[in-house]
């Protein structure tokens, strides 16, 4: 089964820019969103300013992919909590726009996708050193960073079979 996954953590808000949040923070993401921003083409507008770290490495597992993430951004826990308390103060916490909290570590996972890559194809089982990409778990140091931060875990998976 080929899979294409990647994970990021994100920081959402209806009023506060993502300029502002990189400034708050001194942290360069990696993807910006601007809120209602135009475009050139026919796709939805953004509902939000998002500002994001994020981890496409093929290869990793979710896990592997979720430690890059929080690795980056563990040092600046306690601005990034400031900052998720702030947006959640001005945005609502639950998100006027039912988008939910304005903090959020994300996994999207996308099965069967003809792009997606499988990291164990060929390869004897006595050679594989770790599991695939089906499993994947989230350890403590993530899990307080999460509840640091006030983050949300949030979860899309795909299946792309015909």
């Amino acid at each position: 089964m080929l899979i294409s996954q990647y994970a990021y953590f994100g920081l959402s808000s209806l009023t506060v820019s993502a300029a502002e949040m990189t400034a708050v923070l001194g942290i360069e993401p990696d993807e910006t969103m601007v809120r209602g921003s135009r475009s050139t083409g026919p796709r939805v507008l953004p509902v939000l300013h998002r500002w994001k770290i994020v981890c496409r490495e093929p290869g990793l597992g979710v896990d592997e992919q979720v430690a890059r993430v929080v690795a980056r951004l563990a040092p600046h826990a306690d601005a990034i909590a400031a900052l998720t308390r702030r947006l959640d103060a001005e945005d609502g916490e639950d998100g006027e726009d039912g988008e939910g909290p304005s903090a959020v570590l994300e996994v999207v996972r996308v099965f069967n996708d003809e792009d997606g890559q499988d990291r164990l194809a060929g390869t004897p089982p006595e050679l594989v050193e770790g599991p695939g990409l089906l499993g994947w778990h989230l350890g403590r140091d993530v899990l307080a960073f999460l509840h640091t931060t006030g983050a949300a875990l949030d979860v899309d998976e795909y299946d792309h079979a015909g």
